[in-house]
């Protein structure tokens, strides 16, 4: 009977080559032996360090970028709108968990009722700045926008952390967060509590923080202002982050917020954007013309997609020499960002954009009425126009 034989390539061949090295290892010196295992665990833990480093969630990294600096300027876009107030709310509490000052500034104004009332409920601390001058710190945290605008040197600040959810280019130096398939910025900010372990209950212990009422409330609002209650634009992430933050919330201080008297000017826009608009299909269009309230040209646009058989409007109205221009689609045909946008595209210092259902724009008046074709010209024109992009035509 043959018997196998163990040839150098199988066991015994393994055992023979790990001799030498056996042997190797057995002449070091034992100091040597144990640097070099010392220096092997050294780099093991090193690179699970930089791989737990590397993976950290959004919020820590954010909570780490804050308590590097003393102070920050949290900026909001122009006008703020509940969304935007929300996440500064947010960004100012984690600036305040890691004792670093944050001031929350904004350009221009507070007009719509629904965002005084926001501010005036939550007892929100904002500051008004026209320039760059009067930013309160080096360190500007941008939120609900991506790119500085609305003041004098806006083009010159350098954010150093963005957080929000409109398309765009800007991004902030040491971190930027953008998630424009989400429908607001507030809910990062509230995943950013989710992944710092912040109980939402409004019950702080000394073991476990948590979201005061206000902020919980706040947020909450400004995730439902910005998806029209859940029923626009929405990802699965706004209904995780309802969730997370209900627990939190004041009913009462919802109630306060959502249902603000409206003034008078609003009323008489909204009434001229229902009676005077043009139909074409399901399309509207309505000039408002002047107006002494530009947050009552967004609400009208709200106000006419309501009607029956209407599936996109755009409404747009004079204020301070400029044409403000404001979009609803609940139409899959009809992206009313990218509609606005191919609009104004040749009218030179116009600029518009927006989301798929909703959109916004600016014109001075002087371009605006400068608009001609063999058919007329002004804002006749410039109606045409819109439709032309609802339906397609205008690419």
């Amino acid at each position: 009977m043959r018997h196998r034989g163990v040839d150098s390539g199988g066991i015994g061949g393994d055992t023979l080559a790990l001799e030498p090295a056996a042997e190797t290892l057995q002449s070091l010196d034992p100091l040597v032996l144990s640097l070099l295992v010392v220096a092997v665990g050294g780099v093991a833990v090193g690179v699970w360090w930089l791989v737990r480093w590397l993976r950290r969630p959004p919020g820590v990294r954010l909570c780490n970028l804050l308590e590097s600096r003393d102070e920050v300027a949290v900026l909001l876009h122009p006008n703020p709108d509940p969304d935007a107030m929300a996440c500064a709310m947010g960004v100012a509490e984690i600036a305040s968990s890691v004792d670093t000052d944050a001031t929350l500034q904004f350009p221009g104004e507070i007009r719509h009722q629904e965002n005084r009332a926001f501010r005036t409920v939550l007892g929100l601390e904002l500051e008004r700045i026209e320039a760059a001058s009067e930013l309160a710190a080096e360190a500007v945290v941008l939120v609900d926008h991506n790119t500085p605008r609305g003041f004098t040197g806006a083009q010159i600040v350098e954010p150093v952390a963005v957080v929000d959810h409109h398309p765009g280019n800007g991004t902030g130096t040491e971190f930027t967060d953008v998630r424009s398939e989400y429908g607001s910025a507030s809910t990062i900010v509230a995943a950013y509590f989710e992944e710092l372990d912040v109980s939402p209950d409004g019950d702080e212990t000394a073991d476990e923080p948590a979201l005061s009422t206000a902020l919980a409330t706040g947020l909450l609002y400004g995730i439902q202002s910005d998806t029209n209650h859940l029923t626009r634009g929405c990802s699965w992430a706004e209904f995780e982050a309802c969730g997370y933050l209900y627990p939190g919330i004041d009913e009462d201080l919802l109630d306060r917020i959502a249902n603000p008297q409206v003034s008078d000017d609003v009323l008489k826009t909204k009434a001229r954007a229902i009676t005077d608009r043009r139909i074409e299909g399901s399309f509207a269009v309505c000039d408002v013309e002047s107006v002494t309230n530009v947050d009552a040209i967004s609400q009208a646009a709200d106000e006419l997609l309501q009607l029956e058989g209407v599936t996109a409007v755009v409404v747009y109205g004079e204020y301070d020499g400029t044409i403000h221009v404001s979009g609803r689609s609940r139409d899959d045909r009809v992206h009313m960002g990218e509609t606005l946008r191919h609009a104004v595209s040749d009218v030179p210092m116009a600029n518009a954009g927006g989301h798929a259902r909703m959109g916004g724009g600016q014109i001075p008046v002087d371009y605006l009425e400068a608009i001609e074709t063999e058919d007329g010209c002004g804002r006749a024109v410039f109606d045409d126009r819109l439709f032309e992009a609802m339906s397609g035509s205008r690419r």
